[in-house]
């Protein structure tokens, strides 16, 4: 089958090396890939921040949403069982027109290390192909994190929806990521909507650029791609910070970060962590010492701790703190969810601002 005509070939990530006799790595490809409307949008948002390192996808059963997203490629499946016309908020369909693609997405995803997959929850593509494409990302050997929006509560059919495609791509994703959109009720409830949803994809353009950073940019104290996949594959429940201070006080970073839980969990009882700060000229080893330490002392006394630190002109007076915890403990509505398996969920804490 070939590929539609609105799908773009990717090019490779090129070895680049000074002399053929050094052993020069190559890089880990990675793509970004939007299942759906909400996905689209989202994947929109980022082809325009320049992620370095990575590729954009969008794929849809919509071809008119499709049409008007800008990404690296485009990809309209299940054309023969739609027109092109979408699933109508089936996720049974959305699924069929996933399998109906399968030759061409298996090609996508050939020598691809890490996918994060972004799909709203609750309607039909995202729910329904959504963990298709996870699973033949997974099997082609992807790392794949999957990030899932919850719709309102409101939206009562769509939240029951959601919940069976939750627990579907929690099943077929090493890592899910769920950002509940209920929270920007109470963290930004006067902002314009358009604004608001901009959040949600600023929050996670900034998550993927910093991971992808952490591989992709020369560090004081170096994390590869073998560190985020250890982390990413480890299994059973972590959770994920990510903040920005301008202050130099490592109380106040930590504090200032690990205090806006848009998920409400409970890391008292994690047991490892991936940290990487970057800062501007003002980043000591003093600071990066006691800012690693109030995080440390939050986890178990024999938690495995993996730490990077860059120098990034752009963060002059600023620190930007990434850290991922694993062994959370669930509280509440999640408590139930996570019973179902020993796939990890990796929630987010950040500034809305």
């Amino acid at each position: 089958m070939d590929l539609p005509n609105n799908t773009q070939k990717m090019d490779d990530f090129e070895n680049i090396g000074s002399d053929s006799s050094i052993p020069f790595p190559i890089l880990p490809k990675i793509l970004i890939v939007g299942v759906g409307g909400a996905g689209n949008n989202c994947i929109h948002q980022l082809a325009s921040k320049n992620i370095s390192g990575i590729r954009t996808i969008a794929i849809n059963t919509d071809s008119q949403q499709l049409n008007s997203i800008n990404a690296d490629c485009k990809v309209l499946i299940g054309t023969e069982l739609t027109n092109g016309m979408g699933v109508g908020g089936d996720p049974e369909l959305g699924m069929e027109c996933a399998k109906a693609s399968y030759r061409i997405l298996k090609k996508l995803f050939e020598g691809v290390e890490l996918v994060f997959l972004i799909a709203g929850m609750g309607g039909g593509t995202g729910s329904g192909a959504g963990p298709m494409i996870a699973e033949i990302a997974r099997a082609n050997g992807a790392v794949v994190i999957g990030v899932a929006t919850k719709p309102f509560r409101f939206e009562c059919g769509r939240c029951r929806r959601a919940e069976q495609g939750l627990r579907t791509l929690s099943a077929s994703v090493h890592t899910l990521i769920i950002i509940d959109n209920n929270k920007l009720l109470s963290l930004v409830p006067d902002m314009p909507i358009d604004k608001a949803f901009n959040q949600i994809n600023n929050l996670i353009a900034e998550i993927i650029s910093g991971l992808t950073e952490t591989m992709f940019k020369p560090s004081l104290i170096n994390l590869d791609f073998a560190d985020i996949k250890t982390i990413m594959k480890k299994g059973n429940l972590a959770l994920m910070y990510y903040g920005e201070s301008t202050t130099l006080d490592p109380d106040e970073i930590v504090r200032n970060t690990f205090n806006n839980p848009l998920l409400n969990m409970d890391y008292g009882q994690a047991n490892g962590a991936l940290i990487h700060i970057t800062g501007g000229s003002d980043l000591s080893l003093e600071l990066t010492t006691k800012i690693t330490r109030n995080i440390t002392k939050r986890l178990k006394p024999n938690s495995n701790v993996i730490l990077g630190a860059r120098i990034d002109p752009d963060y002059e007076n600023e620190i930007r703190l990434l850290t991922i915890m694993t062994g959370i403990q669930p509280l509440n509505e999640y408590s139930n969810f996570l019973e179902m398996g020993n796939n990890m969920i990796l929630a987010i804490n950040n500034n809305l601002k």
